[in-house]
Order: C-alpha cells, then sequence, then structure tokens
C-alpha cells in the first residue's frame, strides 16, 4: 500500500498545478506564440513615437562617440524595422535608415531602455546592417 502524502508535499504540488495552469492560460491569451524573454516584433515601426525617438537617439549617441565634426556623420532618417525584448529594462532592436555623405545607410543599433534610472537611454551597439 502507498504512504499517503504529507501535507506540505501535496500543498507544494497543488501551488505547482495552480502556477502551471495559470502560465499556459497566459501564454494562450498572447496567441500561443511568446516567450518568457523572446524578441517581439513591433509592428507600428514608422508611427511609433517611442521607437522612432530611440532611432534619433542612437544615431546622436553614434556620432557623439565615434564622429568628429561634420565628416562622416549620420543624419537620422528613420527607423525601419524594430524588435523589443524584456531583460532587466527593455531592449530594443532597431534597423535605423541613415544618410551618411548623401547616401542612405541601414545599420543595426541595440538599445536598453531602464526608466528608473537617469539616463534611462543606453546604446549598446552600433553597426552598419548586413542586410
Amino acid at each position: 500500500m502507498a504512504a499517503p502524502l504529507s501535507s506540505s508535499t501535496l500543498t507544494i504540488s497543488i501551488l505547482l498545478f495552480i502556477c502551471f495552469l495559470s502560465s499556459s492560460s497566459s501564454v494562450d491569451a498572447l496567441g500561443g506564440k511568446k516567450l518568457v524573454g523572446g524578441k517581439t516584433e513591433i509592428k507600428d515601426v514608422k508611427t511609433n513615437q517611442v521607437v522612432q525617438d530611440l532611432g534619433k537617439y542612437s544615431v546622436t549617441q553614434y556620432n557623439l562617440k565615434f564622429k568628429k565634426g561634420d565628416k562622416g556623420s549620420l543624419t537620422f532618417k528613420e527607423v525601419v524595422k524594430a524588435q523589443s525584448q524584456v531583460v532587466a529594462g527593455i531592449q530594443y532592436f532597431l534597423k535605423v535608415s541613415a544618410i551618411q555623405n548623401g547616401k542612405p545607410k541601414l545599420y543595426d543599433a541595440v538599445v536598453v531602455v531602464k526608466s528608473w534610472q537617469k539616463p534611462s537611454n543606453l546604446l549598446v551597439s552600433f553597426n552598419p546592417s548586413s542586410n
């Protein structure tokens, strides 16, 4: 005959089952496609003012850190594609269109936003786009 479960084991089992049910219903509510910590495509990039401001910020920071004077400086045009990822804050992966020496070019920028810190934005990387 099997030994009866202790009350603490039974309580833990019930709590784990409830956690499982609540997490699976959250995933279902999100369409079942999102992973915790996974990247999410931002759909309204061209009209999303936050995304466009972050793109402009990334170009400004690039110019401040890496370009001396106006020679070779970039001029922000627009963000053409964006993804976000929840980390310690929100990490944005941006495809930025900028003009250098009169020619439009694409750049990949990563900006982390931690709204509780000052400054709240941090440019992590800014490189010519490979595609």
